[in-house]
């Protein structure tokens, strides 16, 4: 059981980093470097860094924020990534 927990919350999991594909490519869409989103979030670069190479999650507040800053519709951005694909 435990390790079903952790492959559900880890943070290197398949979902976990197609979803910041996901926000990557819509930061590059936006053309928005990472300093500059980083600036509209008020937070450092590495910040964004972090997220986007999967070295940290973002909760579900941190991640309405972002897409906020990047102009999108979360819902949108969700509807295209593919949770259901085993890897």
């Amino acid at each position: 059981m435990a390790n079903a927990r952790r492959g559900l919350t880890g943070l290197h999991t398949a979902e976990n980093r197609r979803l910041m594909e996901a926000l990557v490519e819509a930061r590059l869409a936006a053309k928005l470097t990472q300093y500059e989103l980083a600036d509209r979030l008020g937070v450092d670069q590495s910040y964004i860094s972090k997220y986007e190479s999967c070295r940290r999650r973002l909760d579900v507040i941190e991640f309405l924020r972002v897409v906020g800053a990047i102009g999108i519709d979360p819902a949108k951005l969700l509807a295209t990534v593919d949770f259901n694909v085993a890897e």
